[in-house]
């Protein structure tokens, strides 16, 4: 079944064509990655299925009731007055049934209440009870207090506001929001670009069993072949489609380029032949009939002439012979660092040899962005001392390229700068082989896109490498071409590599030993990072990672269609059980990335500042024990039997408030 469809869908930026009468379809399990070089429209496209920007023609279609999920690169600020409230409120109607309830329930204890209207609203109290018992089975605070955990936020993380974290916890925050509330098309553009290895590792089991369509937009080619089984590509001649993974995609796209540059050459050949048999018989009266004939099968020949796929130029680089050193690059002994009260590395006592390949892996703030700037002697340990060995040069490729490029330079500058003896000529050439060709390279750094960024750092990288080689998320604002051409670039470096990376293609393709930084202390694995995952699942239940796939249950689900009490609450968005008829209208298929809570919740009793984080778990599962039995007492008091013995109605009725007065005591114990 058909999920969404674009129908001649033209949109230009400037005088550039983004999308010229692009035909696409999308079903309702179909999970297909975006590809393309880094500016050809791919954002632009999800933008278009998200509608959050209009085609310049052509038509966007959704089936009926579909709910579109959006995750953007960028956010603006996100509703809720804690973390776990702000994912709680992407599903509305909940928090209205609950009030409902609250006002239902203190009618019903009012001793002045007709008997006749205490039937009618115990009946209306089993219906509601039904609704939120749907609500705690598809959408229950467990669950969202599970997604938040696998994305890596604490406990005492959930009761912040989410506008005091950094940009990248609140894309955390939004990814999770998404997740929560399983739309039927579930449109991500960099998922993993903000998260650390334990929470891509997480999502990445998430996403293998979600049951609806997913467009994904990713740099990391590991987690984008285990996840597609469609590529949309943008290509020179246009928007492409091709069946199966990232692999299988460049597999065709070489085998089709073969083939036509194969048909473009025969035909080439078979009109030049042509050609040089109308010249010889042209003069010839007898041979007359014949030349014209040839002509006109020429003429016929260039207009069906096979074009040859026009390939992108591509970033393709070696790094330059490296000077030699010692077996010993360096020691670290008893190497401590701290930020006022809070200590990132712990006395480590490691050695790096020559020839090294080492990823350093582990949560966002253990310290590993820390310890590569030491290693690189942007900063001073507090205590300890490094010991390095005869003759080793580093080479620094900065996270954030703002600390190692100078705004007021040019491209051809910056590059120059690093290799001040060459001349002019030399240096274009390697800003050539970065992709930056005429009049490029005179545009200042600080016009540079994130990506062009990191393709200058490359190009001066690469003229001065080094014997080690310190890499910071290299491949961050990286298309994947870019991305597995740094790839191929470092597979044949000769020197000693230390990387930090959350692209787990990246890392497993060339780390062989694992560096896990937790709780300020380093633990060495040799391997591989699949080889170390694997470790990790079967024998360290207690790391980080393994506590992460510990909450592997929360698996996306296909929620059935909802109950429905007499007075109509408003409906949740999962409803892949009703029709799927093509509808033109964007009302049921509007971006919900951001969205305020449906109805006002009821005011919960003062918060207990002596709850320790170690209960939330506890009273949550409290909570949902008390929840489970108001259900049967709910239906019990809606039946007409009940109401015979008044004495057995007034017993159900104040069992009844007594779990509800429980209930709202151990939601007063959570912080807030």
């Amino acid at each position: 079944m058909t999920v969404l469809m674009i129908e001649d869908g033209c949109l230009a930026h400037g005088a550039r064509k983004l999308l010229d009468n692009a035909r696409l379809r999308l079903s309702e399990h179909e999970h297909v990655g975006l590809v393309g070089p880094n500016g050809s429209g791919k954002t632009t496209l999800l933008r278009v299925m998200a509608r959050e920007q209009r085609l310049d023609s052509g038509r966007l279609t959704t089936s009926k009731y579909c709910k579109i999920g959006y995750l953007p690169q960028e956010l603006s600020d996100l509703e809720g007055s804690d973390v776990l409230t702000c994912i709680l409120s992407v599903i509305p109607g909940r928090s209205d049934i609950e009030a409902r309830l609250f006002e239902l329930e203190r009618t019903l204890s009012h001793p002045d209440t007709p008997q006749q209207t205490q039937m009618e609203l115990v009946e209306n109290l089993a219906e509601l009870h039904e609704e939120l018992e749907y609500y705690e089975t598809w959408y229950s605070e467990r669950r969202a207090v599970e997604i938040l955990g696998g994305l890596g936020f604490s406990k005492t993380d959930l009761l912040r506001s989410p506008n005091t974290f950094s940009g990248g916890w609140k894309m955390r925050i939004a990814l999770a929001r998404l997740l929560f509330q399983g739309p039927d098309v579930l449109l991500l553009d960099e998922p993993t670009n903000h998260l650390d290895v334990p929470s891509v590792t997480w999502l990445d089991e998430f996403l293998l069993s979600y049951r609806k369509a997913i467009v994904l937009i990713c740099h990391d080619r590991m987690f984008l072949n285990r996840h597609v089984e469609k590529i949309w590509s943008f290509e020179p001649e246009g928007l492409r489609q091709y069946v199966g993974n990232y692999d299988h995609y460049l597999q065709q796209r070489a085998e089709e380029e073969e083939i036509l540059d194969a048909q473009a050459k025969n035909q080439e050949q078979k009109i030049r032949e042509l050609n040089r048999f109308v010249e010889r018989v042209r003069a010839r009266a007898s041979k007359a009939r014949q030349a014209q004939s040839r002509t006109k099968v020429i003429e016929k020949l260039e207009k069906e002439l096979v074009k040859p796929i026009i390939r992108p130029k591509r970033l393709s680089f070696r790094f330059s012979d490296i000077p030699r050193c010692g077996r010993d690059i360096v020691r670290l002994e008893n190497i401590g660092k701290s930020f006022g009260s809070h200590t990132v590395l712990r006395s480590l006592n490691r050695s790096i040899h020559n020839g090294d390949r080492i990823a350093i892996i582990g949560k966002n703030g253990t310290g590993k962005t820390t310890l590569l700037k030491v290693l690189a002697g942007e900063l001073t340990p507090d205590t300890g001392h490094l010991h390095w060995g005869t003759a080793v040069e580093r080479g620094y490729y900065a996270q954030h390229h703002t600390e190692l490029l100078t705004a007021q330079r040019t491209v051809l500058e910056e590059v120059w700068a690093v290799m001040p003896t060459a001349n002019q000529t030399h240096v274009r050439s390697i800003c050539g082989a970065f992709l930056f060709s005429g009049d490029e390279v005179d545009k200042p750094i600080s016009v540079l896109s994130g990506g062009e960024r990191a393709r200058v750092l490359l190009a001066r990288l690469l003229v001065r490498p080094g014997n080690l080689l310190l890499m910071d998320e290299p491949t961050n604002h990286l298309d994947i071409g870019a991305a597995e051409a740094l790839a191929d670039a470092l597979a044949d470096y000769d020197g000693t590599l230390v990387v930090v990376s959350h692209n787990l293609g990246f890392v497993n393709r060339l780390a062989t030993q694992i560096w896990d930084l937790s709780d300020g202390n380093v633990v060495v694995y040799p391997g591989t990072l699949s080889e170390y995952l694997d470790h990790q699942k079967r024998s360290l239940p207690d790391t980080p990672i393994r506590a992460a796939n510990r909450k592997m249950d929360v698996t996306p689900q296909v929620a059935p269609q909802r109950p429905r009490s007499k007075p109509v609450v408003q409906s949740p968005p999962m409803s892949t059980n009703k029709a799927a008829t093509l509808s033109k209208s964007a009302t049921n298929s509007t971006p919900v990335a951001i969205t305020k809570p449906a109805a006002p919740q009821k005011a919960a009793p003062k918060a207990n500042p002596k709850t320790k984080p170690d209960d939330f778990s506890h009273i949550m599962k409290r909570i949902a024990h008390l929840e489970s039995d108001l259900m049967p007492l709910a239906k019990r008091l809606a039946d007409p039997e009940a109401y015979a013995d008044p004495k057995i109605f007034s017993d159900l009725l104040k069992e009844h408030e007594a779990i509800r007065r429980k209930i709202d005591e151990l939601r007063a114990r959570l912080p807030r």
